[in-house]
């Protein structure tokens, strides 16, 4: 054969592979994704396990598999040979590469460092695929459902100071912010920040200075963690990122006071005026000591967004008949605004403590 029916040859069999790998490329081929994990705390290391099967007698000579991954997911580079495959654009773009042969099944598994906390869906993909000399390529949409949910990373017991500190070391009377206010034990002198309904006429009469009554402990706590998400009380647009680290350490705390009052099997919830992934309203957990309440409080703190669904002091007012809770509210400022909402809460008989960020 001379070579110009070899050149023609050639052509004929390019056309006639790159019609056939087109037509045939994404048949029988399926692609899944999941993580070893779909659960699990800020810091920690899961693996991202990707499986192709192709059920059909012809092979696929190239396949990618490109997804948009948030860089809070960080790959190992410990991976050998399958890291080489895969790159990073921008910090925004995971790219796989395959080979798929006949009746083949390949599964890959990544280590993924779980960098920050949050909610990461991760199951959009777009699968593209070609014939051997690049001539043609089709490509192919798919939704995995893949997500991961990376709870708070917890803090050191050091670092839950004073309120927390008031209840965590006396659990036999199994109270920590306030006292019961029908238990009246004693009087005492009038305290700047004492409420008016705490006055005891008869004594301050008797006396002539201000007396407050004192109470004793009653043994059905149920804590209401409050988070505030604004930086200051003029907060309207976004956080700037080292306000955001703020907030996350705000969330941080209530994760670990939350799940010590849980685990010493009281009743404990969470309120932000933030929403959670995909919601518009403000994220609520209510109190309860319930099985799955830790899982429920966790998965709502990964899944908040540091993004103000109403002012603070409206958020406040928007509670409700809220009454016998142990309020703790976690705050970047205080203001007389938020001082006004809280002497509210405690005139509705719940107790109140704001703990600055």
């Amino acid at each position: 054969m001379d070579a110009l029916g070899l050149g023609a040859s050639a052509l004929l069999f390019g056309a006639l592979q790159s019609i056939l790998f087109r037509k045939t490329g994404p048949m029988g081929l399926t692609y899944s994704r999941s993580f070893s994990r779909s659960r699990a705390f800020a810091g920690e290391t899961v693996e991202m396990v990707e499986v192709i099967r192709n059920a059909k007698p012809l092979p696929v000579p190239w396949l990618r598999v490109e997804s948009r991954m948030s860089p809070s997911l960080a790959f190992d580079g410990k991976d050998g040979g399958a890291d080489a495959e895969r790159e990073i654009e921008g910090d925004q773009y995971h790219r796989s590469s395959f080979y798929a042969g006949a009746f083949a099944k390949i599964t890959r598994r990544r280590r993924v460092r779980l960098k920050r906390r949050g909610y990461y869906p991760v199951g959009s993909v777009a699968m593209t695929g070609g014939d051997l000399f690049g001539l043609s390529q089709w490509t192919k949409q798919l939704e995995t459902g893949a997500a991961v949910t990376v709870y708070p990373e917890p803090l050191d017991d050091r670092e839950l100071d004073a309120p927390s500190s008031r209840w965590q070391g006396d659990l036999a009377v199994r109270r920590w912010i306030v006292s019961d206010p029908f238990l009246v034990s004693g009087i005492r002198p009038y305290q700047a920040g004492d409420s008016r309904r705490d006055v005891h006429w008869a004594a301050t009469a008797r006396m002539g200075s201000l007396q407050i009554k004192t109470h004793e402990f009653t043994a059905d706590p149920r804590l209401l963690v409050i988070l505030n998400v604004q930086a200051k009380e003029n907060q309207w647009n976004d956080l700037m990122d080292y306000e955001q680290e703020r907030i996350e350490y705000g969330i941080r705390l209530a994760a670990s006071m939350i799940m010590k009052t849980l685990s010493a099997g009281l009743e404990a919830g969470f309120r932000a005026n933030a929403p959670a992934y995909g919601e518009t309203a403000p994220l609520a957990v209510e109190p309860r000591r319930a099985q799955g309440q830790a899982e429920a409080v966790l998965d709502a703190l990964a899944r908040l967004t540091i993004k103000r669904a109403r002012s603070f002091p409206t958020f406040l007012d928007d509670l409700g008949r809220v009454t016998g809770m142990d309020i703790l509210i976690l705050s970047c400022y205080d203001s007389a605004l938020i001082r006004e909402r809280t002497d509210a809460l405690r005139a509705m008989g719940n107790s109140v403590a704001v703990r600055l960020i």
